[in-house]
Parts: structure tokens; C-alpha cells; sequence
């Protein structure tokens, strides 16, 4: 038991909060049409439903997982470094750089496994997908812009779910996935004020660590301010209902309110605004969007 504790922790399991809601939006988007009435001459059924979401969940937990292990397997010589991060798994000796590695792989070939078993054009961009959440760990390296890979990577969740389930694209699910982009990369650029230090002292780009702190954070205020733009255009285009609207409300809130409690001489409120608000923002806002899609 304690071996899957340490996995979890390895991986940040309840960082799943982050992208899982937005992924049953774009699950639900798709499958709302085929549930009630059909589409395309196709209806799913409550066990089809069921197989298909499960099917979704897993894509979104292996790919995460491989992400977030294979992150810590390579980082591991900055992480011992860093005060911060060495209490972490790998640099704490809890978990091996093997084990990891095998975590990796593991992770990796179970998710592409599960876009097998839900329809070609998935199982063909799991390679794709993959190249991006992995890749993601090396962009700290070379370039500050490290911040809009990571909310690339987050942002397949909602367009992957729908793909899953009509094996097409869509424009609102695309917008969806802007939204996330946006979203993640401002709230990471506030996660990453608390190394700007460290990060200049072993030559890791990031944007606190290329702008300082001050500039960092209305680079993050200006992204957050795009993701409200795109979720309100995914609203009008969609033409969704109060509900919706409900939800943009509280995203937008938990926007500004971590923007109001982080402040360039004062982060001790930082993993408040990052897990706590961010959290809040992604599940409440797809309860109300889920709602409006079955109720309008």
C-alpha cells in the first residue's frame, strides 16, 4: 500500500483536478448528440457510454502519469539541488530511477493502449500526444516559453475526450482546449515564481527566471485574461444557457482571485492560488458546462 502511495505522490495524482473536468466536457460534448437522439445515424447506449468514458479517464491518467514520472526521471539532478523539490521521490531515494523509468514506459504503452481500443484516428495521435507531454520536460532547458508547452500538453485533454467519441474534430471543443492552454500556462508561470533563483543559478529558463517576478506575473495576468476570452467565445459560439454562464463566472473569479493573493514580494499564498483556486475554477466550472449540456 505504501509502494502506491509513493506512486501517487511520484506523479501528483491530485493534480488530475486540473485537466480531468475539461476532458468530461469535451467527453460530454461529443456524446450529449448521440444519447439523445442519434448522430450520423449512430446511438450510444448507457453501456457504450460507460465503456467509452472509462476508456477516456484511463488515456487521461496514463498519459498523465507518464508525463509526470517521466518529469521527475529526467529532472532528477535539479530536483536533488533545489531545497524545494529534494525531498521529492527519486532525489529522497524513496523511489529508484529504474523503478521510475519502468513507471514511464508502463504508463506510456498503457495509454496507447486504451486509444486502441476506442477508434484509429485516437490510437494514430497517441504517438503525437505522447511526444508532447514528454517533451514538455525537456523545454525548461532552452526556452521560458516552457510554460505553453505544459498547457499544450493539459489542453488535449478536452479535444482528445471529444475525438474519442465522434472521431472528429470540432471547433468548440478546439476553443475548450484554448481555454486550457491559457489557463494552465498562467497558473504555472505563478508556480514557478517560487524557483526563480534557483533556476537562474543552474541556467533553466523559465519566465520568472527571465523576467523576475513582477513582469512574470502580468505575462501570467495576460494569459489568464485569454483564457477568459476563449471560454466566453466558446459560450456564445456554442450557445449555451445560464448554467454556462454560472460557470464562467466562477472560473473567471478563481482567476482573478489568484492574481489578488500572489504578489511579487509576497508567495506565501502560492500553492493556495495554484492547487486550492485553480482546482475550484476547473471543477466547478464543468459541473455547470455538464449541467447545461444535458439540461438546455
Amino acid at each position: 500500500m505504501s509502494t502506491i502511495k509513493n506512486y501517487l505522490s511520484l506523479i501528483r495524482f491530485s493534480h488530475t483536478i486540473f485537466a480531468m473536468p475539461f476532458a468530461l466536457i469535451g467527453f460530454f460534448l461529443g456524446a450529449r448528440p448521440l444519447i439523445a437522439d442519434g448522430a450520423d445515424g449512430r446511438v450510444m447506449t448507457g453501456r457504450d457510454i460507460i465503456l467509452r468514458m472509462v476508456l477516456v479517464i484511463g488515456c487521461m491518467i496514463f498519459a498523465r502519469s507518464a508525463a509526470m514520472a517521466f518529469n521527475r526521471w529526467l529532472d532528477v539532478r535539479f530536483d536533488a539541488l533545489n531545497p524545494r523539490t529534494a525531498i521529492r521521490e527519486i532525489p529522497a531515494g524513496i523511489i529508484s530511477k529504474s523503478n521510475a523509468l519502468r513507471f514511464v514506459l508502463f504508463s506510456c504503452a498503457a495509454f496507447i493502449l486504451c486509444t486502441w481500443f476506442i477508434n484509429p484516428l485516437c490510437f494514430g495521435l497517441s504517438f503525437v500526444a505522447l511526444a508532447v507531454v514528454l517533451g514538455y520536460s525537456y523545454t525548461k532547458r532552452f526556452t521560458p516559453l516552457c510554460h505553453l508547452i505544459l498547457g499544450l500538453g493539459l489542453s488535449l485533454a478536452p479535444i482528445g475526450a471529444y475525438l474519442a467519441v465522434t472521431g472528429h474534430f470540432a471547433v468548440l471543443p478546439i476553443l475548450f482546449s484554448l481555454t486550457v492552454v491559457f489557463w494552465v500556462s498562467g497558473f504555472d508561470i505563478i508556480y514557478a515564481l517560487q524557483d526563480e533563483d534557483f533556476d537562474r543559478s543552474q541556467s533553466l529558463y523559465s519566465m520568472p527566471a527571465w523576467l523576475g517576478k513582477a513582469r512574470a506575473l502580468r505575462v501570467s495576468e495576460t494569459l489568464h485574461v485569454l483564457s477568459t476570452v476563449c471560454v466566453i467565445a466558446a459560450g456564445v459560439y456554442g450557445g449555451f444557457g445560464w448554467w454556462y454562464w454560472a460557470g464562467v463566472l466562477v472560473f473567471g473569479g478563481m482567476l482573478i482571485y489568484q492574481h489578488l493573493i500572489v504578489q511579487p514580494h509576497d508567495l506565501s499564498r502560492v500553492n493556495l492560488a495554484f492547487m486550492t483556486a485553480n482546482g475550484i475554477a476547473s471543477v466547478v466550472f464543468a459541473a455547470f458546462v455538464i449541467a447545461d449540456i444535458f439540461l438546455k
